[in-house]
Formats: structure tokens, sequence, C-alpha cells
């Protein structure tokens, strides 16, 4: 079977007419034939699709898109939307049920999403042409996970573990979609690799860690292809960092177990496949990290990363700590200890005396 695996879709103010219009032309460029010619496709949906006024409690951009949408991933031939990621509880149980009832009125399958926690872990599985395959998406712990009594995404647990290696007895092939590490961080923390790695033990074919809004690293372990990061697919946003404004299209062979990556950059209105030098640089650049990973290289990146961002947390910690502090500067503090992605920084950035091998004397 042939699949394409793609990234955060979230209309923004840039392309939000383009998309009520179904402008599909404008927005995917020739990428489209390269989506409608997949047999398979996934996209992680990065947004509610709602004109509810809801808001939620958070840190971060409350994102929403027109209804219209649906129906463009749907002509564009997705086969299923990921609903396990950070943004799709933004506007609360209101939003997450139009966005729901909107793809089920064109016929668009999603997952990583259920109406209570144990719901919520429900594999999706894909049949054509005898082949079996099975995508779980899930995502780290931040403003939209399921609860044992409240509708939310499929979170990254223990279970998962379980989960994954039940899926591999009846599935042909099983794809990960994890929707989580350090956003703009070009490599993985030692604990997301680990897990990824553990994951591909289970039985996973694919382990894509998306979230992180730019182009990571890439290795083959064992027989599992784990990308530390994939990018946006079509989230265009007034912002000046360059690996926003690129991402990798993922084609995935069922059968064979190949895969190959495809560079995909912005345009003024949408998207389009990175040609000439614009492709060599998105690819060569995606090489080296990917040597990176296997020479020591990745772990300094990774620390200094984290020394890049440390302001952030000291601040946290800092207003958390005041008598005068808030309710919103407390639950800040506790968002950077509760998610998977924050907490890895802050083990980077203050490692305890075993991890530094510094227990000897008092």
């Amino acid at each position: 079977m042939k699949t394409l695996l793609l990234g955060d879709v979230c209309p923004s103010v840039v392309t939000a007419d383009s998309f009520r219009k179904k402008d599909i032309d404008t927005l995917f460029s020739d990428v489209v034939p390269m989506m409608k010619e997949s047999e398979f496709c996934f996209v992680n949906l990065e947004c509610a699709l709602t004109e509810a006024d809801t808001k939620i409690k958070k840190f971060g951009p409350h994102l929403k898109a027109p209804s219209e949408t649906a129906e463009i991933l749907k002509e564009l031939g997705v086969s299923v939307c990921g609903l396990s990621n950070n943004h799709i509880f933004d506007y609360g149980i209101d939003g997450a049920k139009d966005t729901i009832a909107v793809l089920n009125s064109v016929g668009l399958d999603y997952t990583g999403f259920g109406d209570d926690y144990g719901k919520s872990r429900k594999n999706y599985f894909y049949e054509k042409n005898g082949e079996k395959i099975c995508v779980i998406a899930v995502c780290e712990h931040e403003f939209s996970g399921a609860l044992e009594n409240r509708m939310g995404s499929r979170t990254f647990e223990y279970d998962t573990f379980g989960d994954i290696i039940k899926a591999k007895k009846v599935a042909d092939r099983v794809i990960v979609c994890y929707h989580g590490g350090k956003e703009f961080s070009r490599y993985p923390s030692p604990r997301l690799r680990k897990v990824c790695r553990a994951m591909a033990d289970c039985g996973a074919d694919v382990v894509l860690c998306q979230h992180s809004h730019c182009i990571g690293a890439y290795e083959k372990f064992g027989d599992t292809h784990i990308l530390y990061g994939q990018g946006n697919f079509h989230f265009l946003y007034t912002i000046d960092m360059e690996c926003w404004h690129t991402s990798l299209a993922v084609k995935y062979d069922t059968k064979s177990g190949e895969i190959e990556f495809v560079p995909l950059k912005e345009t003024d209105n949408g998207i389009e496949i990175a040609k000439g030098d614009d492709g060599k640089e998105i690819m060569s650049a995606f090489e080296a990290r990917n040597i990176n990973l296997h020479n020591g290289v990745w772990l300094d990146e990774w620390h200094n990363f984290c020394i890049e961002n440390k302001e952030l947390y000291i601040d946290g910690i800092a207003k958390a700590g005041l008598d005068e502090s808030t309710e919103t500067d407390t639950k800040l503090f506790a968002q950077l200890l509760n998610c998977e992605a924050h907490n890895d920084v802050w083990c980077e950035l203050y490692k305890t005396w075993n991890v530094t091998n510094c227990l000897d004397g008092e």
C-alpha cells in the first residue's frame, strides 16, 4: 500500500479565506497530485473546526478553522485525520464536538480522540487490497488529554506500548504518530529517543514525531523508521523562523517497507514541493542531522537548545515561588512540569547528582 503521512494542518489568518473558497490549487499547488495518488493518507488536524468562542484555559494560542477545511482534505484524498494533539480541545467540548460533526458530515475518518480516556485509546485500522495497517496517534500531556469522565485526545501512556503490541498481532504494519517533543528543537531529547525506540521494539514499523514545527532528524532502528520531527505540513504563519516554513511529506510503502522523504516549503498563500536548490538545501541539512544522531553531536545540540531556552524556565519557577504569585504563574509552572517535552528541558538544565555521577562525599 502506498501511504502518505503528513504533518500539522491548520488554516491561519494567511490562508483562511482560501480555505473558505476551497481554492485547492493555490493552497496545495503541486502537492495535490501526490496526495490524490496515495492509497492511504494521514494528516494531523492541528485545530478545531468550529465557530465556537468557548476558549479553554491554557498557555499559547487557541486555534480554530472554517468547516470547509474538512471538505478540502476529503477532496485531496485524506483517509484519516489525527486529533491527538495539543490544539484540538482549544475550544473545549463544544469545539471538539463541532469538529467531529464536520468530519463525519464529509465522511472523513478521525483517530486519537474519544468520549473518555478508554474510548480515546481505540486503534485505527485501514484495509486495502488484502493489506491491513494500524495507525496509533498519541500526544503528550498538555491541554487536550482525555479523562476518565471527559472527552479528549489519546495521550501517550505506558499503555501505549501494549497497544502497539496488540495492534501488531492483527495488522501488517503499525504506524505511530507521536505528537510531542520540544517545539523548535531539531533533535529529540534523550527520553524521547528512548521512547521511540521502545515503541519500535514493541512492533511499530514507523514512528513519526510531530508537534515540533520543524524538520528534525531520522534514523532506522532495526527495521523501524523513526523521524524525530516532521515539520508543519500546512500551517502558514508570520514568524521569523526558517524551520517553521519547511516540512517533509513521508511516503511509506507498506509492502516493501521502504520510506521516502519529500521536502515541502511555503509559498505566499500555500505550500509546494521544494525543488532545485531549495529542495537540496532542505535535504542536505536533514541528512547532516541524521549523521549527528549517530556520532553523539545530537546530545550537544540538545543541550545547547535547552541552554538557549533556559530563561523561560527560570522565570516560570521564580514567579511560581513568590508570595504574590498568581494562579496563572503557578499553573504555568505546573504545565512546565507536567508536559513531557518541558520536563525534558528541566532534566537537561538541572541534572541530579546521580545523572552527573557526583554522588561521592557529603
